[in-house]
């Protein structure tokens, strides 16, 4: 990783006025080198994820069986039809919601005020695949309950609109820029880069980095420190306990559970059910992560070893076929399946769907797969990600993320020609600091200062960046 060292005059990330002084010193974003490591791409960039869905298997599905957005004529207060949501009538109530919400948002909000003056986006045209809602000025293409053809259709109507080329890209997942890529390549030309907030996504970015085929620059949200301590551990600790108790109404106590994976997501599942009294088991590829585990008082197994007494499954690894369909003929009655990591193909839900198997809808993002002799498991959202289908992100969180991701994106928008190149690059560590810092007024927190004696002996700058980049917090 490369450290800016402050020569000749440069800086990649340009402050307004109106956001903050960083007294002189400027900090640019870190390449972030092309080489991934153990990091693990759940699908390959060229594969659409529809491979991973079949109709092969008996479904017993008791949902309300509702007419599709996409079959619907809706209009919004300002008589425009550019959308297409669930029930575009709950507007005044999501417009409630959401004002609650900011309530628990409060960098965004400071952000929001900041830039009313300077208007720092201004003439910015964002395409986003990211989780979003609006009644007005935004058209929005998403409800929840999307099947796969849904969601890329959703994509594809946010991308394919005449008269109107984006010239950035807000995703979450690398999907947006996947379609972009695959179907309309060309508008790559107008599109000045593109800011991504997920593992999997940042892994598409590095492959396309590493094959030369990356043409915009592109910021790595993902790897910043707030959004993997705060958003991936302090979410997770949260809404895994929220998501398993709103599907499926189970005690944790005494409950025997493996996670797969221990990174940030998997070290916040498993201290929630660990406080709740859950016996743990934790499998890992990597021994530092594995030692940490063990450190923390988990057991550390093959899934194999574990998989015929687990009363749970929880993957949190980004990578795909983590469970197969061997593992799931063997797992006792009852067990219950989900994947905490970003992707759908953590869990071989395809190898589920054949003939000798029923599917049983039993309530929403809730189905009883059952074998012929009588034997089911519990698998909650189709494998997709739980804490996102089946129960509520911490606003608070998504605050540290979403004011991440809006000041990458003024970065990107504002950066003079030549100042990035067709490659990935990480936030400074002052920029994560500063979100921080916009967080703390919450808790009424008072930082300590460094006195100037105390600066020159750590040979800091009074205001930050006070850890170097390789600091692992």
């Amino acid at each position: 990783m490369e450290n800016w060292d402050g020569n000749e005059g440069t800086s990649a990330f340009h402050m307004p006025e109106w956001m903050i002084q960083f007294a002189d010193q400027k900090q640019e974003f870190n390449k972030r080198p092309t080489k991934i490591g153990r990091r693990s791409l759940s699908r390959s960039i060229s594969q659409s994820s529809t491979d991973s869905y079949s109709s092969a298997a008996s479904y017993t599905d008791s949902s309300d069986d509702e007419t599709s957005p996409r079959d619907k004529q809706q209009k919004n207060s300002k008589g425009s039809s550019d959308f297409c949501v669930k029930n575009i009538k709950q507007a005044e109530f999501g417009r409630r919601e959401i004002e609650i919400a900011e309530q628990e948002m409060p960098a965004l909000m400071a952000l929001r005020k900041r830039a009313q003056g300077e208007k720092p986006l201004a003439g910015a045209k964002i395409v986003g695949c990211t989780h979003i809602t609006a009644q007005t000025a935004f058209p929005v293409f998403a409800w929840k309950g999307e099947s796969e053809d849904d969601f890329w259709w959703c994509i594809d109507r946010c991308v394919n609109v005449e008269g109107w080329q984006p010239n950035m890209i807000l995703d979450d997942g690398g999907d947006l820029t996947h379609w972009i890529y695959k179907k309309y390549p060309n508008m790559f030309k107008k599109i000045k880069g593109i800011v991504e907030e997920s593992v999997t996504g940042v892994h598409r970015l590095y492959q396309l980095s590493k094959a030369g085929k990356l043409c915009v620059p592109a910021m790595n949200v993902n790897d910043s420190v707030t959004k993997q301590k705060f958003d991936n551990l302090y979410c997770c600790r949260e809404s895994i306990l929220d998501g398993l108790k709103r599907t499926t109404d189970m005690m944790f106590g005494g409950k025997q559970v493996v996670v797969c994976g221990y990174g940030e997501v998997g070290k916040g599942c498993c201290a929630a059910l660990k406080a709740m009294g859950s016996i743990v088991y934790v499998t890992e590829i990597d021994p530092i992560c594995a030692l940490q585990a063990c450190m923390d008082g988990f057991r550390l197994v093959k899934l194999n070893e574990v998989i015929r007494q687990v009363d749970i499954v929880i993957t949190c690894t980004g990578n795909k076929n983590v469970v197969t369909r061997e593992h799931l003929d063997r797992m006792k009655n009852s067990c219950i399946v989900c994947n905490m990591g970003h992707s759908n193909t953590e869990i071989d839900v395809a190898s589920l769907r054949t003939p000798e198997l029923t599917w049983e809808r039993v309530r929403s993002q809730v189905d009883h797969v059952i074998w012929p002799d009588g034997k089911r498991i519990v698998l909650l959202a189709e494998g997709r990600l739980l804490n996102l289908s089946c129960s509520t992100v911490p606003t608070f969180v998504l605050s540290i993320t979403a004011t991440t991701q809006a000041l990458a994106l003024i970065e990107l928008y504002n950066a003079p020609e030549g100042r990035y190149k067709q490659d990935v690059y990480l936030l400074p560590k002052k920029m994560d600091e500063y979100v921080a810092s916009l967080h703390l007024p919450t808790f009424d927190a008072h930082l300590t200062e460094l006195t100037d004696e105390q600066a020159k002996y750590l040979g800091l700058n009074k205001n930050g960046p006070f850890k170097p980049n390789y600091y692992r917090y």
